[in-house]
């Protein structure tokens, strides 16, 4: 008798231990939990050996749980990074709800602070919180960053996951990707167990990828009541939204302002735009030879074009950084890093909204973008 309650006793202690899991882990033992559960009942003498057996296979999956992991990432919110001061209030809602609608400007720091706004919601416990981007550049960087601020290596609880390149390990808790990394996984992983919140960033580019990833979400929060889902973009119809997931929460934080003047230099007959970008940055360098400049241009070839043209020029204590998607991740992140020289950056739309790159006092605007169009 003693035999079968101890039994019992470390059946509900297995059982108990189950929520400290990750899902797939939790998945994989509750049939033999059951099973074990109903040879007790019956009387059965295999009891004790499926008990024996789930023992050790808990033991193995507590080793893979993101639980310690997660509880000892230090979460601290720039004070000067208007989203801060609402922090409570974001974490409250991710509690309270399946899915949440952060509208905040660009600079708002919405896209480095929603992951530790999850994390101390009790998100990356019985999964990763995955954390997408339309673009490689800004899912790489964006991965260094929020390691930094967590205090940890890139690549171990912070990692990163693009085309061709997978920097993550077991015990990784936050996971950056494109969006179409996140739809090609759900072709292995239907049901996205190895996510316990999801958060899908720039939801305003509309992309393919980002409107497919809305319907599936939908579809899947049907079915994975355990499932969080964060949306975030620096402009989006937040009710429209809404109403399309059921009644989202929503939360609006205002953006970082700071006094602008407007300068414009009118394009001379039969000059090109290599040609008018450089008198832009003569004119800039006449005011502050000092000053870091961000170039938008349409796309790489123009960006080689005025590399060349502006290399030619020999400023004095300047560097030249192209950025755009093709460039190497070696080459992209020299424009994170700081520099002893003053810097032109030139770079597409990526840096309008993906990024935000540090040290920038004058932006020359060429215009112009390249936009694909069906016909």
């Amino acid at each position: 008798m003693n035999d079968a309650q101890d039994l019992k006793q470390q059946c509900r202690d297995l059982q108990s231990r189950l929520s400290l899991l990750r899902t797939t882990d939790q998945l994989r033992l509750k049939p033999g939990l059951r099973s074990a559960f109903s040879a007790l009942e019956a009387g059965s003498g295999k009891a004790g050996a499926q008990i024996e057996a789930l023992t050790l296979q808990m033991a193995q999956a507590m080793e893979r749980s993101l639980v310690p992991i997660a509880e000892k990432l230090p979460l601290n919110f720039p004070e000067d990074l208007p989203i801060s001061a609402h922090a409570e209030s974001i974490r409250e809602k991710i509690r309270n709800n399946p899915v949440v609608i952060v509208c905040g400007s660009t600079g708002s720091g919405k896209t480095t602070q929603l992951p530790k706004l999850a994390l101390g919601a009790g998100c990356g416990r019985n999964g990763r919180i995955g954390c997408t981007q339309p673009r490689r550049i800004a899912a790489t960087s964006l991965a260094r960053r929020v390691a930094g601020e967590l205090g940890v290596e890139p690549g171990n609880e912070v990692g990163c996951k693009v085309r061709f390149d997978d920097r993550t390990t077991e015990k990784t808790v936050v996971k950056f990707m494109t969006d179409g990394i996140l739809l090609a996984e759900t072709r292995s992983d239907p049901m996205l167990y190895q996510y316990d919140c999801i958060i899908l960033d720039e939801v305003h580019e509309r992309s393919l990828n980002i409107d497919f990833l809305l319907g599936y979400l939908k579809l899947l929060l049907q079915k994975r009541k355990d499932l969080k889902v964060i949306l975030s973009s620096a402009t989006l119809e937040a009710e429209r939204l809404a109403a399309f997931f059921g009644g989202a929460a929503t939360e609006e934080v205002e953006g970082r302002l700071f006094p602008i003047e407007d300068c414009w230099i009118e394009p001379r007959e039969e000059e090109d735009l290599t040609d008018t970008v450089a008198r832009g940055v003569d004119f800039l360098n006449e005011l502050d030879p000092r000053g870091d400049i961000l170039i938008f241009l349409p796309g790489e070839r123009e960006i080689r074009d005025c590399a060349e043209t502006l290399s030619g020029r020999r400023f004095p204590n300047t560097e030249i950084l192209p950025l755009f998607g093709r460039l190497s991740s070696g080459d992209q992140q020299k424009v994170f890093s700081p520099s002893r020289f003053r810097r032109i950056v030139l770079a597409t739309n990526v840096a309008e909204t993906s990024l935000t790159i540090p040290g920038i006092r004058y932006v020359v605007d060429s215009g112009l973008v390249r936009l694909s169009r069906y016909n």
